[in-house]
């Protein structure tokens, strides 16, 4: 009789995943966008177009008005600099321009793709309101194949914009607070719940600011509850990074690059009535079979306050699902409203290339976004400089808007189809050791702490019971050294913090 054979290393038992019934939202749920469309007379563009030269003419820059388009927010006025004219001549200008104009801010466009003009981009007395409906019917993202198509906006002549995720493969979203990011942000999700049904595309949302996307407890579409506790966060991105190397090394068995292709190889095997196993089963012998798995989209609303409480580790986990998630299907959406480079770090922002940005308050901001000047002089309310993957040039576009109605209308519409089905252990952290709990400086319980015998052994021998000390003896964090002190108290090997906040060792010294 042969004796089970012992599972491989790294086995794991899939589960497949949950199915639902869910039917895709109609658009009536949101609402219709607005007839009352203000157009602006040829011959208001020609006014403004001689005054810009005027303008500029009384600065000893002579410049020509070669074109003119107006758009639902802003007007852009492509110039011929004259001959020995420099385009930083014209930037320099922008705020005497303004000012001459009689408006708030003016954007120079030094480089128009295609065209040998720089272009002035000039807002509207009126601006138009941008319905999130408008763009969700149009053909742009009507005829899009891909599951993860994102409507962003109108670009500066009216058309509808869209991106898909899938090829961004990231995206970083920041603002000023009220400079329209979060409602984006719901534009963003609503574009994603109206293209694909649970089984194609499960979110996990972490919100700090526990207002912006709590909406959404309780849709199918969820992977786990929303996060709103920020030591679960880092669960979270545990579990996803775990998740991802999981489903590398199912991709590699198969003999696949990338998600779309492990879920084609298993509709092509269900079509044939076969069935793939699990290469790494528990039960080698009977093997379960493998399903079609869901994209992962992973929404963090408040980079900037993650980032505060565990910076260091919540820096590598995005950038190591940066950097390799995007073929294991796995995708993020990062919003901060503090663009400093201590939030956006060189690390995270060399594996995102697609940013977003809204209106900032200095260069500085628009530089640590966007690598170039621009987002200090957009308008606010949604006006937005989106950077395309592969492309330097941000275009302008006027994002969306979604009314705080139009979401729990939606929300509530999917609810309906049943309870979301969440994944088990995606908040629960991984096994106690000394690197995870250090995460946040503390332990569940400090004598189980793994270095709470060396602790006890340092300070027996060195005879000094202070914090600091057994925090530099042991390079650990500040909060889990203090709790190893407190538990020496506890067991009556250190005496309680006298007045000056020194404490005495009780326990004799150890004989050599």
């Amino acid at each position: 009789d042969t004796p089970a054979r012992p599972p491989r290393p790294n086995a794991f038992e899939f589960h497949a995943p949950a199915t639902f019934n869910v039917e895709l939202p109609t658009l009536d749920l949101l609402e219709p966008a607005s007839d009352d469309i203000e157009t602006i007379t040829d011959e208001h563009l020609a006014q403004t177009a001689q005054v810009i030269e005027q303008r500029l003419q009384e600065f000893k820059v002579p410049v020509t008005v070669v074109g003119a388009s107006a758009g639902p927010v802003i007007t852009r006025f492509e110039i011929e600099p004259a001959l020995g004219v420099r385009g930083s001549q014209i930037v320099g200008l922008m705020k005497d321009l303004s000012r001459g104009l009689g408006l708030t801010s003016i954007r120079v466009v030094e480089t128009i793709p295609g065209k040998t003009c720089m272009g002035l981009e000039l807002p509207n007395a009126k601006r138009q309101m941008i319905r999130l409906s408008e763009i969700l019917e149009s053909r742009q993202y009507q005829h899009s194949a891909s599951q993860l198509t994102i409507a962003m906006g109108k670009d500066i002549t009216g058309h509808p914009v869209v991106t898909d995720l899938a090829k961004a493969p990231h995206m970083l979203v920041a603002g000023t607070t009220g400079s329209g990011k979060s409602v984006a942000i719901n534009a963003m999700i609503l574009s994603l719940l109206y293209k694909a049904t649970p089984e194609d595309v499960r979110l996990i949302m972490i919100d700090p600011k526990m207002l912006e996307l709590s909406v959404y407890e309780g849709i199918p579409h969820l992977l786990a509850p929303v996060v709103t506790d920020m030591k679960l966060a880092a669960n979270a991105l545990n579990w996803c990074v775990g998740e991802m190397e999981k489903r590398y090394r199912l991709m590699s068995a198969v003999g696949v690059r990338n998600l779309a292709g492990f879920n084609q190889k298993i509709r092509d095997a269900e079509a044939k009535e076969k069935k793939i196993g699990n290469p790494f089963s528990l039960t080698p012998e009977d093997p379960e079979p493998l399903s079609t798995l869901p994209l992962i989209v992973v929404v963090i609303d408040e980079l900037a306050d993650l980032m505060m409480v565990a910076g260091k580790k919540i820096e590598e986990l995005i950038a190591r699902l940066a950097q390799k998630a995007r073929a294991a299907g796995i995708h993020l959406i990062l919003a901060t409203q503090r663009p400093s480079v201590d939030v956006i770090t060189g690390l995270i922002k060399a594996n995102i290339p697609t940013r977003v940005a809204f209106q900032v308050s200095s260069k500085i901001d628009s530089r640590t976004i966007l690598d170039q000047m621009g987002a200090e002089s957009l308008l606010g309310m949604g006006d937005m400089l989106f950077l395309p993957p592969g492309t330097g040039y941000p275009q302008r576009v006027h994002g969306a808007f979604v009314a705080d109605e139009e979401v729990h209308r939606i929300v509530e519409y999917l609810k309906q189809f049943g309870e979301p089905q969440y994944e088990e252990g995606i908040l629960d952290g991984p096994a106690a050791d000394g690197a995870t709990q250090d995460l946040f400086g503390d332990a569940p319980d400090a004598e189980a702490d793994p270095l709470y015998d060396e602790a006890v052994a340092f300070v027996v021998r060195t005879r000094r019971a202070s914090i600091s000390s057994v925090q530099r003896q042991l390079r650990i964090g500040y909060n889990r050294a203090a709790r190893l002190v407190e538990q020496m108290e506890a067991a009556g090997l250190v005496s309680p913090m006298g007045i000056n906040g020194s404490r005495e060792v009780l326990v004799p010294a150890a004989a050599d």
